[in-house]
């Protein structure tokens, strides 16, 4: 089976060490697994939320999609794409608007943010809350569920986003059938979060950022510029919360990484700890840079890479939003001549659903419902949603054979469950059949 992986990034800046670190170079690398089929796309849609300046966003546009492909992004291999460039993506935002509860979205981390800043400022709730920000989750929901994306990598920021993306597919196919596929947040937690030049996570937002395809001279000033302590050359120095060494550690490997702390423990001066930084970041960089520069002096090069994966990108949507519109009504007029509506695999399958959910003990559980809430199943607590995810899914392919191996992860009366749960999954597994 092959698995579908989506990655995007929002147009508002000009990517970063940390953005390399934490999502460009892990996509690029991801992008060349077998049975992984690849989309990844510039969110420029979603910069609309965050940013009024259009050529700034037309100018990020460039920068990032330019350092994807520097950075060995291959679009013959993939579906590399820009969001507007995809008209379907909007259109399933509105279908999904049409399911999607405001009981939902008031929950929406980037809205509560907000909420709590105008309160703490003592101003109106709502002063400088656009529908666009309030709607963020389903454009991103849409983004995600117009192509079937089995997997989306996040940081754990972001699993929200995700768990409300299911949230949408499984409101939209109890009520029109099994058209939407429930993603599921591919978290690593081995990705590093590079701090900046003052120690703080690396952001825009703070100012604190190292360029990742700037002048080769501009990376070592700003590597030297890099806040440390005063700790002389000689005296000992802590790997221990040095933004340095944190920075050193996601470029190196294992061995260069002892060298390096072992480094510290001689007493490295902090010059010269820098140099090492600098030349160990510009020998991975370095080659790409070449590229970068090229395509930033060829815009129509990037334009015609972005336009041939639309191509592709809308050879999957265009069929798919045509079947949507059909599930919800929107159809020809002479089709209602003798027409039947389409029927969920079975009555009982299309009248559950499983609900997947993150509770205040930072755990993910999930629950199986029937059509009018009956609560049917409910598991225990998982570590990750990728681990509950899976067990939905065995629930959902086995039937009520997963039942006895899930028995430690599930709330089960002592003698067993009802037949009502067991008919519920018996027919949940003939409609994945189906």
């Amino acid at each position: 089976m092959t698995t579908r992986v989506l990655t995007g990034i929002t147009t508002t800046g000009t990517p970063h060490l940390g953005n390399y670190v934490g999502s460009i170079r892990a996509a690029v690398r991801a992008s060349r697994q077998p049975g992984v089929q690849s989309f990844y796309f510039l969110a420029d849609y979603h910069a609309l939320i965050k940013c009024d300046e259009p050529a700034r966003i037309q100018r990020s546009t460039l920068e990032i999609a330019a350092s994807w492909l520097a950075a060995g992004l291959d679009p013959e291999h993939v579906t590399f794409y820009r969001q507007s460039d995809i008209p379907e993506i909007p259109e399933l935002t509105w279908l999904l608007t049409c399911v999607t509860g405001k009981g939902l979205l008031n929950r929406a981390h980037a809205y509560k943010a907000m909420l709590d800043k105008n309160a703490a400022a003592g101003a109106d709730p709502d002063s400088d809350v656009s529908a666009g920000l309030f709607m963020y989750p389903v454009l991103m929901g849409a983004d995600i569920l117009m192509f079937k994306a089995h997997h989306v990598p996040v940081g754990r920021d972001q699993i929200q986003h995700i768990e409300m993306a299911r949230d949408m597919a499984a409101s939209f196919n109890h009520l029109y059938g099994e058209h939407l596929v429930p993603p599921e947040a591919l978290i690593d937690d081995n990705v590093a979060l590079l701090p900046g030049l003052d120690g703080r996570k690396m952001s825009k937002s703070y100012d604190n950022t190292i360029a990742l395809f700037g002048p080769r001279e501009q990376l070592r000033k700003q590597i030297m510029g890099i806040v440390t302590d005063s700790r002389a050359p000689g005296e000992p120095k802590d790997t221990e919360g040095s933004a340095l060494y944190q920075i050193y550690r996601a470029f190196a490997d294992d061995a260069e990484a002892a060298a390096f702390a072992q480094a510290f423990a001689d007493g490295i001066a902090w010059g010269d700890a820098k140099q090492a930084l600098f030349e160990r970041i510009d020998a991975e960089i370095g080659p790409m840079r070449e590229r970068y520069e090229h395509l930033m002096a060829h815009p129509e090069e990037v334009e015609r890479l972005l336009l041939r994966g639309a191509e592709k990108a809308r050879a999957i949507a265009t069929p798919f939003m045509a079947a949507l519109r059909h599930a919800v009504g929107l159809r020809p007029l002479q089709a209602t001549s003798g027409a039947k509506p389409a029927q969920p695999a079975t009555k009982t399958a299309a009248s559950c659903s499983f609900k997947q959910y993150r509770e205040a003990d930072g755990r993910f559980y999930f629950k199986l419902v029937d059509a009018a809430g009956q609560l049917l199943l409910q598991s225990r607590g998982f570590e990750s949603p990728r681990d509950a995810g899976q067990a939905v899914k065995r629930l959902q392919t086995e039937g009520a054979a997963a039942l006895a191996t899930l028995a430690d992860r599930l709330e089960l009366p002592a003698d067993g469950p009802a037949p009502t749960l067991r008919e519920a999954l018996q027919a949940l597994q003939e409609a994945q059949q189906a």
